[in-house]
């Protein structure tokens, strides 16, 4: 593996980003770089990718951006494009050339070819679509490129290029750290990802059903992306989404049912400038909004499995599945979905329902297989599927890759995440979560007159999550209320749930495996009598009137999703004696017979 000092630094050449500088854009690297013909070369008969911005007052931020990002082979002719006819079609080039202080970076490289340029522009993307300070990035194209034969120097050069450019103090709050940006939910989620071959090939599949029905004129057609957590499926239908909002002739709506990734699929939307507010809704709203008679071209679902299955306060008036409601208000529809990802009586599929589902998606049912989140080896990840499916506990397996460990004491463990969160290590945002075992209201105090709602063990206890308050309003001129709850500093000292990390990666997960789950006659089971988690455990009145518990499997998928959000780590502590037991056995190599 190539490392970023084995690489050559990188050429980056600045300018103003003015008409009269750009005439004689080649005439000014020459003097720049007086007698280096291979130095001047690099930068003017080579690609180069260059970066455009503009520093000014376009949001509430303290210090803002507006920024493009480009790859061209000819710089003084693409510069002259931009100033001279791109203004002609498009706002938001007027806007540049009109900007007074705007300014440009030229980023060459001896080993730039056309597609190693390609992967410089996208993933630059990629990282300036997650800095703050910038509240509009402008590229109308995603350009990841698959092989190529300095492929392996891609990431490398990158990382160059980027340090290289944050060195300036001028620019640090515009090329910040790497590792901070990493660690941001919008970071992962970005549509900037560059995808592995299973995506592409499940991209190629998507797309080329969106172009047959919106070309038919079809309605109702429906995409199923499958797979496990940690699969890519988020990251599959983020790129996608962009491919095809940033089409002004085509309408596209993405839903969540998840107020965390509702803020996240918004940043997107508003930094790079393909939508609103209206863009990025929750389902009710969007079903409330559209009928049959007034359809989107597709209807984009992340976390498909949160749709509501029932009728409820919240939705009423249209029919009793979500899903369903939303295939009759779409041409095209694409949904993620993992029925171990369920969590709740009201978004349980009813079979004859789900048996639709299967008809209308037919062969149009896509399953990523690959895992991407967790950066462990086979066997741990085998250990972790073992312990979730097939509810046995094998000895853990030695792994250099991964952190998994067990404690005897919550408070241990806490202490262990908080120091692993602060000191960081380039990895990116630790958490503690728990089961839902643990009382927790968003609208009443504790009636034993605490302050907060926690989840406790002995002496030890932390605050359930969403109800700490941050001293500060804002972080280098960002909104805390606009970023996810693991992502808000304060929230570090309060314990998540399934409703605050579902659908993100943490660096070090720790999870209190609460009562709701135990350990008996060598096999895991869950206990709905033991789980705070109403929603879970409560009765569900099906169609034909019967009333049915869906706990057990609602509980377990409850303990899927907590045990597959850490990348790097994974910390363990059972309040089950019996549970903490086998775990800590495992710990040690042994079996239970």
């Amino acid at each position: 593996m190539i490392m970023s000092e084995q690489v050559k630094d990188p050429l980056i050449f600045e300018t103003s980003y003015r008409k009269d500088t750009a005439a004689h854009l080649d005439e000014e690297i020459e003097k720049r770089y007086p007698g280096k013909y291979h130095e001047q070369e690099l930068l003017t008969d080579y690609p180069t990718v260059y970066i455009i911005d503009n520093q000014g007052k376009q949001s509430d931020y303290k210090e803002d951006y507006t920024v493009y990002v480009g790859e061209t082979i000819d710089i003084q002719r693409r510069t002259l494009e931009h100033l001279d006819a791109d203004p002609e079609t498009r706002e938001d080039w007027e806007e540049l050339r009109n900007a007074k202080n705007a300014h440009m970076f030229v980023i060459g490289h001896e080993h730039f070819n056309k597609s190693l340029a390609l992967d410089i522009e996208n993933r630059m993307m990629q990282y300036l679509s997650s800095v703050d300070v910038i509240s509009k990035l402008n590229n109308r194209r995603e350009n990841a490129q698959r092989k190529y034969y300095t492929s392996e120097e891609f990431i490398p050069i990158f990382n160059r290029i980027w340090d290289k450019l944050g060195e300036n103090k001028r620019y640090r709050n515009l090329f910040p750290p790497r590792q901070l940006l990493e660690k941001s939910a919008i970071f992962k989620a970005s549509p900037f990802n560059k995808l592995t071959d299973e995506q592409n090939q499940a991209k190629k599949k998507i797309l080329k059903t969106v172009e047959q029905a919106l070309a038919k004129n079809q309605t109702g057609q429906l995409v199923l992306v499958t797979g496990e957590a940690g699969a890519g499926k988020t990251v599959l239908m983020s790129n996608i989404f962009y491919e095809l909002a940033k089409q002004d002739q085509l309408n596209a709506v993405m839903m969540v049912n998840h107020p965390q990734q509702v803020k996240v699929y918004r940043q997107i939307v508003k930094k790079l400038g393909v939508g609103d507010d209206e863009t990025v809704v929750k389902p009710t709203h969007f079903i409330n909004k559209y009928d049959e008679d007034h359809k989107v071209d597709v209807a984009f679902i992340d976390e498909a499995h949160l749709l509501w299955t029932k009728r409820n306060q919240g939705y009423y008036g249209h029919g009793d599945n979500q899903l369903l409601d939303i295939l009759q208000r779409a041409k095209v529809v694409l949904a993620v979905y993992d029925h171990k990802q369920v969590l709740t009586a009201d978004e349980i599929m009813e079979n004859e329902d789900w048996q639709q589902i299967k008809r209308l998606a037919g062969d149009k049912v896509i399953r990523l297989k690959n895992q991407m989140r967790i950066a462990a080896s086979d066997e741990t990840i085998r250990w972790i599927r073992d312990f979730i499916d097939q509810r046995r506990i094998f000895p853990i397996p030695q792994d250099d890759k991964y952190d998994l460990q067990v404690f005897d004491d919550p408070k241990e463990m806490q202490e262990a995440i908080a120091k692993f969160n602060a000191e960081d290590h380039g990895h990116g945002i630790s958490r503690m979560v728990a089961t839902f075992d643990w009382e927790y209201s968003s609208n009443r105090k504790p009636k034993d007159g605490s302050d907060y709602w926690c989840v406790s063990e002995g002496a030890w206890s932390m605050p359930w999550n969403l109800q700490l308050k941050s001293s500060q309003k804002q972080q280098n001129g960002v909104n805390y209320d606009e970023l996810s709850w693991a992502e808000q500093p304060h929230t570090i000292k309060e314990i998540g749930s399934t409703y605050t990390v579902q659908g993100f990666d943490l660096n070090h997960v720790g999870v209190v495996i609460g009562p709701s789950v135990k350990y008996r006659d060598g096999k895991v089971i869950f206990d709905p009598s033991a789980s705070a988690n109403k929603k879970a455990v409560q009765r569900r009145t099906m169609k034909d009137n019967s009333k049915q518990r869906f706990g057990e499997q609602l509980l377990h998928n409850e303990l899927n999703v907590l045990l597959t959000r850490g990348v790097h780590g994974l910390y363990l502590h059972a309040v089950d004696p019996q549970l903490q037991a086998a775990l800590k056995r495992a710990a040690l190599g042994q079996r239970h017979n």
